[in-house]
């Protein structure tokens, strides 16, 4: 008898001991994990840390994945002053199936940005021609990105030339000029009457040479070329040099009819905040992803009877002002231009034919952009670190 109690309960014994041990190091871990996630990488859209705590064998495993070193290093920190042993299985991104290459540009006029990897998934977002990405890691025919407005999604294949860094510096180092109209198209020859290559859409940007016949002789990332007008172009260097608040506000104002489209980021179709990033980009400016973000940013405005707004600033609409789900932009006189449904311009003077009661109840907060430049998301181009050389 005394055989088979040692046989078979003392190392029951020691698995029950081992299990509760593990426990409680999970419990443990649990709360730190939420503490560094909470302050590293606060919101899943722009920085990843999925890390998942879990016991195999008595032993505490970290699983996931994150695209913060920083955060990673803390929590192996935080465990190991409190003598906590691990098994370290997170993937810091960019992962080995990115490999020399961890920088991309987008190839086509408008590329779709998806929350997960599949056509038929939500487009959250939109990239445009020439932008640059940091790649995180490559799911068959697609890329998980971080776009220069820190925003990570999925795009496929076909809209995105994976480069090295020292190409993306020769990129960076090349003649590269800022398409400067609501939309128009690049062409096989110099002639507007030829075969059309690619369609443009305000913002992209390519590198090209001097063509003739007015044209120039523009190059695609993914090493295509066509012919685009000079005169709808703009040196990169010019781009954004004044950020005419004029300007931006023209830009939102000739997208009014415009269809709404969720994700939406290009003067094909915009959504809310894509109609406020797309505008700023006219006059070189990056903003935030969605409302909710563009809300943190800038000098934050009162919001009184007296509607006390200068034109270009930021309206922000919702429940409340932490639960902000739509923006506008004021552009004076008591109106402002917007997307919903489609780009409209709406007032909130009630004696106005525009007024809408509906959005005047929901404002709860304004930012102003134009004196914040160079602060927390809100970056002019030309000091954004992947579009100009060091």
């Amino acid at each position: 008898m005394l055989r088979f109690w040692k046989t078979v309960y003392v190392p029951l014994f020691f698995l029950v001991m081992l299990s509760a041990c593990a426990g409680k190091k999970l419990d443990t871990a649990g709360p730190l994990i939420s503490h560094v996630q909470d302050k590293f990488a606060p919101d899943q859209r722009n920085a990843l840390f999925r890390v998942e705590p879990v016991s195999e064998s008595g032993k505490l495993v970290l699983k996931g994945e994150t695209s913060v070193p920083e955060a990673h290093k803390a929590l192996l920190d935080s465990l190991a002053e409190r003598g906590i042993s691990i098994i370290d299985s997170i993937m810091l991104l960019p992962d080995s199936t990115v490999g020399g290459k961890s920088w991309g540009l987008v190839t086509l006029s408008v590329g779709n940005i998806r929350h997960n990897p599949d056509n038929a998934e939500e487009m959250v977002s939109q990239l445009l021609l020439g932008t640059p990405v940091k790649i995180l890691k490559r799911s068959h025919d697609w890329f998980l990105v971080q776009s220069p407005d820190e925003y990570i999604g999925w795009i496929d294949d076909s809209a995105l030339f994976p480069v090295s860094e020292t190409v993306l510096d020769e990129w960076k180092s090349s003649n590269r000029y800022f398409y400067n109209r609501i939309s128009g198209s690049a062409y096989a020859s110099p002639d507007e009457k030829g075969p059309v290559v690619s369609d443009l859409v305000l913002g992209d940007l390519f590198s090209a040479d001097p063509g003739k016949e007015g044209f120039l002789q523009m190059h695609f990332p993914d090493g295509r070329t066509g012919y685009v007008k000079k005169d709808e172009c703009t040196p990169f260097q010019e781009w954004g040099s004044s950020h005419a608040v004029n300007e931006i506000i023209r830009t939102a104002c000739q997208l009014v009819g415009r269809p709404y489209l969720w994700g939406g980021t290009s003067t094909k179709a915009v959504d809310c905040s894509g109609l406020m990033k797309t505008a700023f980009f006219s006059q070189g400016i990056i903003l935030a992803r969605d409302a909710s973000q563009q809300a943190r940013y800038g000098q934050i405005l009162p919001v009184t009877d007296s509607l006390d707004f200068l034109p270009g600033d930021l309206l922000f609409f919702g429940r409340s002002k932490e639960h902000v789900t739509h923006v506008g932009m004021y552009i004076g006189n008591g109106k402002y231009v917007h997307s919903s449904g489609l780009v409209r311009i709406n007032s909130f003077n009630p004696k106005d034919p525009d007024y809408l009661d509906y959005n005047r109840k929901r404002l709860v907060s304004a930012s102003r952009v134009l004196n914040s430049l160079d602060t927390e998301e809100i970056i002019p181009v030309q000091q954004h670190a992947w579009y100009i050389s060091n």
